[in-house]
């Protein structure tokens, strides 16, 4: 929902005909809807074709994010980072930057500039599953250098299992943003982690196991949100 108006909020396009020609609303029908921003109780007033048009009942309450993570992912096969998306999103990730590693396939980073629109159905649509009330961003792509200047209280580096674990490298005193920096398929060379080190990222790893990149975007997201939360 893009705008919502003296009590009244429209959706109109592909959302819509879901809503009318597959789930087939009906006037009083209710349901929750948000902005991005905040979220509301709505009744449908009319359903037909691709407009729907709400009218706003009451606020709801918002349960806050207690972290806000930015997700810098190596870029991998893009069917299994599109399930990165999806699972990042229900797992309360804030932003995510798909990152050009030396060992990333050629051609992926220029090849995401085409991908993008796609990324953000699939995140607003996992963002509606999970019940979020902001979708988050995702950010153009970018090199594993530029990544290295992404601003966060605490910059966590996925690493094997000879870096520190990474539950145990989460301090007493936490701060509002975390950034974890995610490699490909083969993992990072040598001048990448000494590069990452040098420039203030901390080397923590999810345990002995080699894990699949979109799995240990999971495993790294539950960890830190799972530590805010408690």
């Amino acid at each position: 929902m893009d705008q919502i108006r003296s009590g009244a909020a429209e959706l109109r396009g592909e959302e819509a005909r879901h809503l009318t020609r597959v789930l087939r609303v009906e006037a009083g029908q209710r349901f929750e809807v948000s902005d991005n921003e905040r979220a509301f109780l709505a009744e449908i007033e009319e359903a037909k074709g691709e407009r729907v048009v709400f009218r706003i009942l009451e606020p709801l309450e918002i349960v806050p994010v207690p972290v806000r993570i930015t997700l810098c992912a190596a870029l991998i096969k893009f069917d299994r980072f599109e399930w990165m998306v999806e699972k990042a999103t229900e797992l309360g990730v804030e932003r995510i930057l798909p990152v050009e590693a030396t060992r990333s396939e050629r051609g992926l980073l220029e090849a995401s500039r085409k991908r993008a629109e796609r990324w953000m159905r699939i995140a607003r649509e996992s963002s509606q599953q999970s019940r979020r009330v902001r979708i988050p961003e995702i950010l153009p792509g970018t090199r594993f250098a530029a990544a290295l200047t992404t601003e966060a209280g605490h910059r966590f580096f996925l690493e094997e299992d000879t870096a520190p674990a990474l539950l145990h490298e989460i301090p007493e005193e936490r701060q509002e943003t975390v950034a974890i920096l995610l490699g490909p398929e083969g993992g990072w060379t040598d001048s990448e982690r000494e590069a990452a080190r040098a420039a203030g990222w901390n080397a923590v790893s999810l345990g002995p196991q080699v894990l699949r990149a979109e799995t240990a975007a999971c495993a790294a997201l539950a960890v830190v949100m799972a530590a805010w939360c408690a």
